[in-house]
């Protein structure tokens, strides 16, 4: 908890009985969304499993018992070289505006534990100079859309929908099929690539260019040379569902894939022991939140 100097004004973990006046604040925050829409990202967090003693929420800002500030934590694991990672994305920081000078307070607490690695993946024009001034590293800083379908396709290589029952669905590991399976529940596109007796996995999300050309965003997959690997493959996929575009998070042009590197567009930060890997935006806000 934090409480400032001279005023009333302190930070405290999000409660379950805050979840109407943290809407109301969210809704203050970003005026573009209804309230059912953050009232429906908090019942999907207050739904998720609770990972060891973190918080489910996140934190709110209040004076005098209202609720003048949000940032939600987004916590998840990973696995990596034979051992659990954890995550956080913290998203949705928001202050309202006779109160702004105490905005720091709330990913200032956010960020305390160590071990963890942090990610802002979402962050405003007016908030970088706060989070790279606490340590925040870009590991993003661009986007790259490319046209799969025009990518060679190696022999033997296909792409099938995941399903839990289906044969490609046992060759892969418990923490992928876990991956593969929650996030096709929240609505994306969970695909299996097999070729040689090997399978993986990969997540895509609708992320529809200038709201009307179709495109897909890469929200999972281990490596980018899996990706490069199916991308071929992927994209006769999608064709066949109307779908001729993808797009991931890049710092560059990515070598094997047909397309276009734009340049400062949507950069995301990290701050903790391990940078996370392009195409890595599984469990983030984008997912949970419905963005």
């Amino acid at each position: 908890m934090l409480a400032s100097k001279g005023s009333d004004v302190r930070c405290r973990l999000i409660d379950q009985s805050d979840l109407d006046e943290v809407a109301a604040c969210l809704t203050r925050g970003f005026p573009d969304r209804a309230p059912s829409y953050w009232m429906d990202a908090l019942d999907r967090l207050g739904k998720r499993d609770a990972l060891e003693d973190f918080p489910r929420f996140g934190y709110l800002m209040e004076v005098s018992g209202k609720v003048v500030g949000v940032i939600l934590l987004i916590y998840s694991t990973r696995r990596s070289a034979g051992r659990s990672e954890i995550r956080c994305n913290l998203s949705s920081w928001c202050v309202d505006p006779e109160y702004r000078a105490y905005a720091l307070a709330l990913p200032m607490n956010g960020v305390r534990r160590k071990g963890v690695t942090y990610t802002n993946i979402s962050a405003a024009p007016h908030t970088r100079p706060g989070i790279e001034a606490m340590g925040f590293r870009l590991f993003s800083d661009g986007l790259f859309v490319f046209a799969p379908a025009l990518s060679r396709t190696p022999e033997g290589a296909r792409i099938v929908s995941y399903c839990d029952e289906a044969p490609e669905a046992a060759m892969l590991d418990g923490a992928e099929r876990r991956i593969l399976t929650e996030h096709a529940a929240l609505g994306c596109r969970s695909l299996i690539g097999v070729r040689a007796g090997r399978a993986v996995g990969f997540v895509l999300q609708s992320r529809p260019l200038r709201k009307v050309v179709a495109c897909e965003r890469l929200i999972h997959c281990r490596d980018l040379d899996d990706l490069v690997e199916f991308s071929g493959a992927i994209g006769r996929f999608l064709l066949k569902r109307g779908v001729f575009l993808c797009l991931i998070d890049a710092t560059g042009p990515v070598p094997g894939l047909v397309g276009k590197f734009l340049g400062d567009r949507e950069p995301k930060y990290f701050k903790g022991p391990t940078a996370p890997a392009l195409g890595d935006l599984a469990y983030s806000e984008l997912v949970l939140l419905g963005r």
